[in-house]
C-alpha cells in the first residue's frame, strides 16, 4: 500500500516561504547535524509516520506548530487537555517534551471521482466572525492561507504575516460539503496572550468552487460552546514562492 503524503507538513513549509533545501538548512540550524533535502521529502511523502523525538522537537522549533499539527503520527498514544490560565487550552507534552495526540480516527473510505473532480489549492482568503465576550463587541478574524488537496482531504495553514496569529483547518470534502477541524494558535503579546483555541467547522461549497461558507463551534475559557459565521474565498490557483510573497500580509476586509 502506497504512503499517504503529509500535506500537513508540506502547506506548514510553503506558509513558511522555504524551499525544502531551506527548510533542511533551518533544521540543521534547530539541532539536526543530517537534515537534508531528502529527509524532508520522505517526511512530504509519508514514508515516515512517526518522527524521532529530536527530529520533533525541531519540526516544532522551525515551523512554530505543535507536531501533532504536522501530519505526523506522534509517539503518545493518548492525550490530556489542561488549561493554560490564558483562556485557551493545550494539549499536555509527554515526558520527553513532546506534546501527547489523540489515537488515529479511521481512515474514510474514499468518496467518488464526481466527490473530489475540483481542484481547491491554491490561495484563499479565510475569514470568521466571533464575539469577545471581554470586549463586548464582535470581532472578525482574517487570514490569507494556503489549501493543498491530496484527494478529498484539504490541508489548510494560514501565511505567517497574513496575521499576528496562526491558523490551521483540515478539512474532507464529500460532494459540495467540506467538514473538519480547526485551531487558532493567538500572539502571545496580544489580547488572548498566546492561548490556543480549536473546534469544528463545516462549510458548503458554492457551484463555482470558489467560496466555501458555513459555520464554527468551539469552546470559549468558561467552558460555553460559542459559534459563528466562516467562510473561505478563493484568490489565486498558484502555489508558487511568488504568489504565496504576494499574499503574506494582512488581508484587508
Amino acid at each position: 500500500m502506497s504512503a499517504t503524503p503529509n500535506s500537513a507538513l508540506r502547506a506548514v513549509r510553503m506558509g513558511l516561504l522555504m524551499s525544502q533545501d531551506d527548510f533542511a538548512k533551518a533544521l540543521r540550524e534547530a539541532g539536526i547535524p543530517g537534515a537534508s533535502k531528502r529527509l524532508v521529502q520522505r517526511w512530504e511523502a509519508g514514508m515516515t509516520s512517526t518522527p524521532r523525538p529530536i527530529h520533533a522537537r525541531a519540526l516544532e522549533q522551525v515551523t512554530g506548530v505543535p507536531i501533532e499539527a504536522l501530519g505526523f503520527t506522534t509517539p503518545v498514544p493518548l492525550a490530556r487537555v489542561t488549561g493554560d490560565g490564558r483562556g485557551g487550552h493545550d494539549v499536555e507534552t509527554s515526558p520527553d517534551g513532546i506534546p501527547a495526540a489523540t489515537p488515529p480516527t479511521p481512515r474514510a473510505q474514499p468518496t467518488t471521482a464526481a466527490h473530489t473532480r475540483a481542484n481547491y489549492s491554491g490561495i484563499w482568503l479565510s475569514r470568521y466572525e466571533y464575539f469577545s465576550s471581554g470586549r463586548g463587541e464582535k470581532h472578525t478574524g482574517l487570514h490569507y492561507v494556503v489549501v493543498l488537496q491530496h484527494g478529498n482531504k484539504l490541508t489548510v495553514r494560514s501565511l505567517p504575516d497574513s496575521s499576528d496569529s496562526s491558523l490551521a483547518i483540515d478539512l474532507e470534502v464529500d460532494g459540495k460539503v467540506a467538514t473538519g477541524t480547526w485551531s487558532e494558535q493567538t500572539a502571545a503579546d496580544g489580547y488572548y496572550r498566546g492561548a490556543r483555541y480549536h473546534g469544528a467547522i463545516q462549510l458548503v461549497i458554492e457551484l463555482t468552487d470558489r467560496r466555501m461558507t458555513g459555520k464554527w463551534v468551539g469552546f470559549g475559557k468558561e467552558f460555553d460552546i460559542n459559534t459563528g459565521p466562516w467562510e473561505l474565498v478563493f484568490q489565486d490557483a498558484s502555489t508558487s514562492k511568488a504568489a504565496m510573497q504576494q499574499y503574506n500580509r494582512p488581508p484587508v476586509d
